[in-house]
């Protein structure tokens, strides 16, 4: 007998377990299109409420990393290892991470995605480098992994196609809350990049899209379960995104930030922290450390030595940017033409800070997207963001705000006041790294 899609979301519906054959039935339509858009919602809505099992959201990951092309990375003298992040405000750790595994030997073709909402995306920050092609052929992407060690690019159309057709059905249907589709749709993408290895940062707090600490464990475990169900080494650290991971937020702004840690200047502490701790996991997951301890004074090393930044460079070169951007940033990255402060209503301590609304200040400036077709504006941004514990008044503002416009600006100081709650108690601000599943 044949394959019928709606006795799939039938069972599914009534809380059966599908088995791994009506899943890649199912997916196989997804990808040539003999499924249509209503019964893939459905099913959707159906897994949302009903759940998968382990062994359903591996034959699900499966199914859609096998929906296209499969890179190999035959020949390469070091584990091929990544990170993905679930995303936040002021999120730059890949720029930084990717470069410092490749000057510990491992190789990183790490594939990235754009601003959601709220959120920062890893591609619109590196577009705002002169002439780096996001979208690079496969000869030139296998080129910069071998050349650089790393390669920090979006998805290309060939890998995984199913998943990018459901996400874009979840994303119209209320249906992207779902752990098992969340789950496969990370995994299917860095299965088909031929990772040997993989660290996940699953952010919680006011700026991640899972709030609350209890959610964001459920969805790590899910990832770290399923990944090693699908023959892929993983772990995750569950980390703080109740403020700004660092002192920007917008493109430029964010890479320049980057730049600097790079460069062995003074940085976020909070940053760093997150930064080091996910490279020990990826150091140790591949085989280059002996434990993640071992892993984070490596990936120091490489940051203190200038080895990191020189990677940056050859990535950067290799993939159309300017060799010199290390070196001349400020003349490359594109500047706001009105620089000017946010003041708070009141002096005090900052007590607590809403981070998604401060990502949603970067939306209206310009630099995210209020619907997909829209144009960033790179230049655009905050620096100097203060965080929980610090003190704001008349001459410390809660942050510069990098504008197009007096009108933007004024928007988007109103935006960071109704962001900030200011006290006058000293507070401390929760710790960085949350917690780690392995």
């Amino acid at each position: 007998m044949g394959f019928l899609p709606q006795e799939a979301i039938r069972r599914k519906r009534d809380g059966a377990a599908l088995t791994a054959e009506e899943i890649g039935a199912f997916v196989a339509g997804i990808g040539d299109g003999s499924i249509g858009e209503g019964q893939i919602a459905a099913l959707s809505m159906a897994v949302l409420w009903r759940g998968m099992d382990r062994a359903e959201t591996v034959a699900l990951t499966l199914a859609m990393r096998d929906s296209g092309r499969t890179l190999r990375w035959d020949g390469l003298p070091g584990p091929v290892v990544d990170k993905h992040s679930t995303g936040g405000v002021g999120d730059k750790v890949s720029l930084v991470l990717a470069p410092v595994l490749a000057a510990c030997g491992a190789f990183v073709p790490m594939l990235s995605g754009r601003g959601l909402g709220h959120t920062g995306g890893t591609l619109d920050k590196l577009e705002s480098i002169p002439g780096y092609a996001t979208q690079p052929d496969l000869p030139r992407l296998i080129q910069a992994v071998r050349s650089a060690g790393c390669a920090v690019i979006g998805q290309t159309d060939d890998l995984a196609p199913a998943d990018r057709r459901l996400y874009a059905i979840r994303d119209v249907t209320a249906t992207v809350e779902s752990v098992p589709l969340i789950t496969a749709s990370i995994l299917s993408k860095k299965l088909a990049a031929g990772l040997s290895a993989l660290v996940m940062d699953v952010k919680t707090g006011s700026g991640a899209f899972m709030p609350t600490l209890e959610e964001a464990r459920v969805l790590a475990g899910s990832i770290v379960e399923v990944a090693r169900g699908a023959g892929l080494p993983c772990t995750a650290l569950v980390t703080d995104m109740g403020q700004c991971l660092g002192r920007t937020a917008g493109n430029a702004l964010e890479v320049t930030e980057s730049l600097a840690m790079l460069r062995g200047e003074l940085v976020d502490s909070r940053l760093r922290e997150v930064t080091l701790r996910l490279c020990g996991e990826a150091l140790a997951l591949g085989g280059l450390a002996a434990d993640p301890e071992a892993g984070v004074a490596a990936a120091e090393r490489a940051l203190v030595s200038g080895a990191a930044a020189e990677r940056f460079g050859r990535m950067v070169h290799a993939l159309g940017g300017p060799p010199d951007l290390l070196e001349r940033s400020a003349h490359h990255l594109p500047r706001a033409p009105l620089v000017r402060p946010a003041h708070p209503d009141r002096a005090g301590v900052v007590r607590a800070v809403d981070a998604r609304a401060l990502g949603l200040a970067v939306v209206e400036l310009g630099g995210g997207r209020r619907r997909a077709e829209d144009r960033i504006d790179h230049a655009v941004g905050l620096a100097e963001v203060r965080g929980v514990g610090e003190t704001v008044g008349p001459d410390r503002p809660l942050a510069l705000i990098h504008a197009r416009d007096h009108a933007t600006h004024a928007a988007a100081a109103e935006r960071l006041r109704g962001a900030y709650t200011v006290g006058d108690p000293p507070t401390t601000p929760a710790a960085v790294v949350l917690g780690r599943i392995a």
